[in-house]
């Protein structure tokens, strides 16, 4: 589409007159274009930091070649691709769950355990009390 006989043929009149003149434009033309779109580039790589982007996908890339297993790719169905994100994480949630459960029904069992050894304690304090008093009276 950049062609130099479609740059002439756009501007026949003046090919027509000057030829080489037309030739020198369109080279000087295609410079500058070249130049402005990998300056562009440049700015666009600059100010998105796409470099730095560039080289951590590649690392990525990397990274991935030496697994066995294929990536995930979404089933097309968000039910399911939501299902097989969140389910590992919520059982992995439960165990560690019940295990804090486990351990607060095992603490509560060993205060229920010291409640009623100190209310056994009480018991046997008032009676000792109260033998003490029908004896003194």
């Amino acid at each position: 589409s950049c062609s130099y006989q479609r740059f002439a043929s756009c501007y026949r009149c003046f090919y027509k007159v000057q030829p080489q003149l037309t030739r020198s434009i369109y080279d000087q033309f295609i410079s500058q274009l070249q130049s402005s779109i990998k300056e562009e580039i440049h700015e666009i790589k600059n100010e998105g930091n796409l470099e730095g982007l560039f080289n951590s996908l590649d690392k990525i890339v990397e990274e991935a070649k030496d697994r066995e297993e294929p990536a995930w790719r979404p089933s097309g169905i968000p039910e399911e691709d939501v299902r097989s994100a969140l389910v590992p994480y919520l059982l992995k949630h439960r165990s560690y769950l019940r295990k804090v459960l486990g351990e607060k029904e095992e603490e509560n069992r060993k205060v229920a355990k010291s409640v009623l050894a100190g209310r056994d304690r009480i018991a046997e304090l008032q009676q000792l009390i109260q033998g003490r008093k029908q004896a003194w009276q």
